[in-house]
């Protein structure tokens, strides 16, 4: 589908010089004379090549149209994560690195939103918020609860989560799967 470049947006799948490229970031930006520019940091979706470009706002580019998948997590063996379709019951292996850094935050069960382009799985997303237990943490600082500091905690998966002082080992709590910062204390 041709679109104008400024409407392009982080997460779009674009049709470039014949490749398939996932958006990672889009500004535009007015230079001091001249005309507006587009300028897209994007990925190729199969190479993992990072590339940056300069569209002048309304160039047309061709968006890729992707179909998402409700699909259930089921497990893990070295890089390889095997998820199974919510509707036809089909099993699909994904590699670690297009799932990307959320991976940590993947237990067993969980639905996530797979976005497929020609029976080939290009991005996963996560839930927003996980719950988890907390392993590891700094003890409490007397008179540390007096001002807004979060002190260093792992979770399980040994991610490394800034949290409120009263929190303890053994407290469950609600984190963000996007950049991994605490939420909130988890409602039992």
């Amino acid at each position: 589908m041709q679109v104008d470049a400024n409407t392009i947006r982080k997460g779009n799948v674009l049709d470039y010089n014949g490749k398939l490229w996932l958006v990672l970031k889009s500004e535009i930006t007015i230079p001091g004379k001249g005309n507006a520019i587009v300028q897209v940091d994007m990925r190729d979706v199969r190479t993992g090549i990072k590339t940056n470009v300069r569209f002048r706002t309304q160039e047309s580019v061709e968006r890729v149209q992707l179909q998402d998948h409700e699909m259930q997590f089921l497990f893990s063996a070295d890089n390889d994560y095997t998820f199974m379709d919510q509707t036809t019951f089909e099993q699909t292996t994904i590699q670690k690195d297009i799932i990307g850094d959320p991976v940590v935050f993947l237990q067993e069960g969980m639905v996530c939103t797979v976005q497929m382009y020609e029976g080939a799985a290009l991005s996963v997303t996560l839930p927003p918020t996980v719950i988890l237990e907390i392993t590891e943490a700094d003890p409490v600082v007397k008179g540390q609860t007096a001002s807004s500091s979060y002190k260093p905690a792992k979770v399980l998966g040994n991610v490394r989560v800034m949290v409120p002082p009263f929190i303890g080992v053994g407290t469950r709590i609600v984190v963000n799967t996007n950049d991994s910062t605490y939420v909130e204390r988890a409602r039992e």
